[in-house]
């Protein structure tokens, strides 16, 4: 008796993983070591094949012209290709301010690209001209932007909301974060409206991305079916990696690892928040790709 042969099933787009990379506090111009660490990651990125590339704001250092065009120049493979997304940072508000070279027109905009429904958030303002005004900028305007657009999210990708300052409170990573902190500075706070953004988000946002600190962080504010996972992705230049998110037809598909471009990786790369009174519990940090 002859026996049927099974076909193969087709493995449309639409059923295959992909991954996108979150990069962020690049700081190009701050020194010769930092710009070659951008190169490096920018290659390391390439050679990995990435879906998709987010840079979440401090694109630049002093918010040159001539550093933007360099930015420009080591992601060219990326940009070129249509796998790069950029939002500002208060970084980019200075000197030059090239912020509206990075992100030009409305405050919220989104864009697709393969498996994401991406809602970039501009949260500089004005008085991120200043040095020690770093703070971030959440208008009631904005998250109404935020409600509209996110109800165009199409069905089977992966909404990812892209800001650079941060909506929950976090540890301050350095000396002069703690000493803003304690004279009652602004310079190291959470979004005002930060708490309020995720509570407008939850339920049809499965990422929120962001930078502004350089130690990466990682909060879960609900427990639900369609939890909203927020990430720091840190300095990536200061770190040396980036973080990737493996997803197919709207869901991730593994939890986050890094991919590194210089092959060390510290074992706790998720540290805990216990100054927040909040945790990440082991189970929760990540490896190296």
């Amino acid at each position: 008796m002859n026996q049927q042969r099974r076909e193969r099933p087709v493995l449309t787009r639409d059923r295959m993983s992909r991954r996108l990379a979150h990069v962020s506090d690049l700081h190009i111009g701050r020194s010769v070591e930092s710009d070659a660490r951008a190169v490096r990651l920018c290659q390391a990125l390439v050679a990995a094949r990435v879906d998709h590339v987010v840079v979440t704001g401090d694109v630049t250092h002093r918010g040159r012209h001539r550093e933007l065009a360099r930015f420009e120049e080591t992601f060219a493979p990326l940009r070129d290709s249509g796998r790069l997304t950029v939002i500002p940072g208060n970084h980019d508000r200075l000197g030059d301010d090239v912020a509206d070279l990075i992100m030009s027109g409305d405050r919220v905009q989104a864009s697709v690209a393969p498996g994401l429904f991406l809602v970039q958030v501009n949260s500089t303002g004005p008085h991120n001209r200043s040095w020690l005004t770093g703070h971030g900028q959440l208008e009631l305007e904005d998250l109404e932007a935020v409600d509209e657009v996110l109800a165009r999210a199409p069905a089977r990708h992966l909404v990812v909301l892209l800001m650079h300052h941060h909506p929950l409170p976090l540890p301050e990573d350095r000396a002069v974060e703690r000493l803003s902190s304690w004279m009652g500075w602004r310079f190291t706070h959470e979004l005002e409206r930060g708490q309020e953004l995720l509570d407008r988000v939850r339920g049809r946002c499965d990422l929120l991305l962001h930078g502004h600190r350089h130690v990466p962080y990682e909060r879960r504010p609900f427990d639900d079916l369609r939890p909203v996972r927020v990430f720091n992705a840190g300095s990536s230049t200061e770190l040396g990696r980036a973080c990737i998110f493996t997803h197919m037809a709207g869901e991730m598909v593994t939890d986050p690892t890094w991919l590194d471009a210089f092959g060390v990786v510290p074992d706790d790369v998720w540290p805990e928040l216990t100054d927040t009174g909040a945790s990440v519990s082991a189970g929760d940090r990540r490896s190296a790709l």
